[in-house]
């Protein structure tokens, strides 16, 4: 089939969705095609290519470390570069741009300074405006307010732009328009070939002594068992109100669901206000709406074909119950976004040499912490340990694996991500407001036990002891809570599910000095 034919195929299929990406002059229809890519692709098996041109690889150089993505993961490359090593990175396309905004709170970016990376002005100078209270609401319930979760706005393009000065300043090495064909352990080092995007695909050869995977969910190295397919954007012309259905430039959604579960999948919107065309935060009719669902990852064929699509008709055919206005979008963002419960093995180095970060290597929390402020979050600690793994030449598996040091609250409130993901049931006997009825139990009860606590557990900073009067309150308010819970785990997630629980009530007792 021709593109031009796939893109007339598709246009019928998915109208309102091709109708929107029409409006953008600058590569609406190279995206709508690039979502047909992705849905594609994203559901193939994994692996490096097994094709070569034939030809030998021209060799390019010998360094300490290999960046394999040059999107967020690029935070990498400017920090040990700046640490003195040397580094290069290859991306399939453009190295540094961004298309969007990024939610975050600014507790979550002192990192960014605290590496070196920027100065706290810098940082400041990051965020575009910041929504005074966030709130959670699952349909016909209660508004759960909370202040300082995902509340101030970055913009994505301004910092990646910085990365890449400081990059090129600190003499990274920048290899666009090239993609990964494989990797070879060789004494002392990895030998890493890539291949030419654009033009004639001729293949070059980068010798170093670790390769850091930051190729997100589409690495031949990601593993993950939970996945959340997202689209949405940047919209404009809402109507300004108080009311469910308006926008509140001073308030952001950060979970919301306008039905229940319908087509076996549990629908959930987010939307967080950002600056207007002028930049003008107060006036601003805009927001950053998202429209997902979580599943796991097994079961996403049996939800049918190119899901990214399919989501983006129903994203416009059911806008309309989320806000009002003519709701024009102005910049598209999409993408599977891959996580793991913790009730499986996880995801490690796959071998010697060779670290994954980011979306590669699926650490997010369940709730808000996925992408931007995961990575964040981790880049630091894991840049310091690759520096000193360097330093001491143990770049073995087990000794890389160990960089990966989660908050333990994780192990348990992974889990809790499938409160989310309805079963698949042949009959469709699902009751609609199951997941609704579970989501405001659980958020009326972290309410209930005050804004620091619900804060602290959205931002994955919750103790064992707190965890379980949670649970207790969450059961007080909803006897059936833990009964239909458990249904959409086997008795061997059940059991992980508690164990680990156990682990975290250990692990984070508090400790009593007797005198």
């Amino acid at each position: 089939m021709t593109v031009a034919h796939s893109f007339g195929s598709l246009r019928r299929q998915f109208p309102q969705t091709a109708e929107a990406f029409s409006q953008f002059s600058d590569g609406g229809r190279a995206a709508f095609l690039h979502l047909h890519h992705l849905d594609q692709t994203y559901s193939r098996p994994r692996g490096l290519a097994a094709e070569t041109t034939g030809s030998p690889p021209a060799p390019i150089g010998e360094f300490d470390v290999v960046l394999a993505g040059g999107g967020l993961s690029l935070i990498y490359a400017a920090f040990l570069s700046m640490r003195g090593l040397r580094v290069a990175v290859f991306d399939r396309r453009q190295i540094g741009c961004g298309h969007r905004e990024w939610n975050i709170s600014r507790k979550e970016l002192l990192p960014l300074y605290q590496s070196g990376l920027f100065s706290e002005e810098e940082v400041r100078r990051l965020v575009l405006m910041q929504y005074r209270t966030g709130i959670c609401r699952f349909g016909d319930g209660d508004s759960y307010a909370v202040s300082g979760v995902l509340d101030c706005v970055v913009d994505a393009e301004t910092l990646l732009h910085a990365l890449r000065d400081r990059c090129e300043r600190q003499g990274v090495t920048m290899l666009p328009f090239r993609s990964l064909v494989g990797y070879e352990l060789v004494p002392g080092g990895v030998e890493v070939t890539v291949r030419s995007t654009q033009g004639a695909a001729h293949e070059e050869r980068l010798r170093a002594r670790l390769l850091i995977d930051g190729l997100g969910a589409v690495s031949p190295h990601a593993r993950f068992d939970l996945c959340c397919p997202t689209v949405g954007g940047v919209m404009d012309d809402l109507a300004i109100g108080s009311g469910p259905l308006e926008m509140d430039p001073e308030v952001g959604e950060i979970l919301v669901t306008t039905e229940g579960v319908e087509d076996q999948r549990q629908h959930i919107w987010e939307g967080f206000p950002t600056v207007s065309a002028s930049g003008d935060s107060k006036a601003t009719r805009r927001m950053t709406i998202y429209l997902f669902y979580y599943l796991r990852s097994e079961s996403l064929p049996a939800h049918g074909p190119l899901p990214l699509l399919n989501l983006y008709e129903r994203y416009f055919a059911t806008l309309s119950r989320y806000k009002r206005g003519p709701l024009r979008l102005v910049r598209p963002t999409y993408g599977y976004i891959p996580a793991y419960t913790r009730l499986r093995p996880m995801p490690t180095a796959p071998c010697d040499r060779v670290l994954l970060v980011g979306d590669a290597a699926g650490r997010h929390s369940p709730l808000t912490f996925c992408g931007f402020g995961s990575m964040v979050r981790s880049f630091l600690p894991i840049g310091e340990g690759v520096v000193r793994l360097l330093r001491e030449d143990r770049l073995d598996e087990e000794s890389l694996a160990a960089l990966w040091q989660e908050p333990p609250s994780l192990k348990v409130l992974g889990g809790l991500t499938l409160m989310m993901s309805p079963p698949l049931s042949a009959d469709g006997s699902e009751e609609p407001e199951t997941i609704n009825e579970l989501l405001n139990a659980a958020f009326s009860t972290l309410y209930g036990m005050g804004e620091d606590t619900y804060r602290r557990f959205l931002q994955d900073d919750i103790d064992g002891h707190t965890f379980v009067r949670f649970m207790l309150g969450a059961a007080d308010r909803h006897p059936e809570v833990y009964r239909k819970v458990f249904r959409y785990l086997s008795l061997s997630e059940v059991s992980t599910w508690l164990y680990r629980l156990w682990q975290l009530y250990w692990q984070t007792r508090p400790t009593v000095i007797s005198t």
